[in-house]
């Protein structure tokens, strides 16, 4: 019972190999653009032996046709039918092209709208504390002012007279409206 599974085994093993061998044969061209092409039928005339990249190693460079009065109007006929579905492909890619520039447009003018937005709050943010800022100073209170040893001072007129002029510049600046 076993030799028999076994032989069957290695019969479909064998009988899936010889369709891989078949599916294998692939042929590989550059086209008059460059691009690599991929085919199970071999490149049209017009593609040179020397652009060839892959082909089936059991087929020659370039099968002969049973008849080239048979094949001209083949090839014609599969020109003519890639004709149009080009056709039809290229308004569907235009217009896939407007979407994503359209879209790319929209996602710019958003990030630019939430960016104006993000300044816009920090500017009136600014405002604001240089108008308590100034506030502050203009009521007279004393104010002491840390320096670079960490030591508290007390402002005296001309640092009160500096620091008001710093903050009317800062209103003057971000409190537009």
């Amino acid at each position: 019972m076993d030799f028999k599974h076994a032989s069957k085994s290695c019969l479909l093993a064998l009988l899936g190999a010889s369709f891989t061998l078949t599916a294998a044969a692939q042929w590989q061209w550059l086209d008059k653009d460059g691009r690599k092409v991929f085919s199970d039928r071999p490149p049209p005339e017009e593609i040179q032996e020397k652009r060839i990249l892959k082909q089936p190693s059991h087929s020659p460079v370039r099968p002969e046709s049973a008849s080239t009065a048979e094949a001209a109007p083949a090839l014609a006929a599969s020109a003519a039918a890639s004709q149009p579905d080009t056709a039809k492909k290229v308004p569907v890619q235009d217009n896939e092209l407007e979407a994503k520039k359209k879209k790319a447009e929209i996602e710019v003018e958003a990030k630019k709208k939430a960016e104006e937005e993000v300044q816009a709050k920090a500017r009136a943010d600014n405002c604001q504390r240089a108008q308590k800022g100034l506030i502050t100073l203009k009521s007279g209170i004393r104010l002491a002012v840390t320096n670079d040893k960490g030591e508290r001072e007390i402002m005296d007129d001309a640092a009160r007279a500096a620091d008001s002029k710093r903050l009317q510049g800062i209103i003057d600046h971000d409190c537009k409206k």
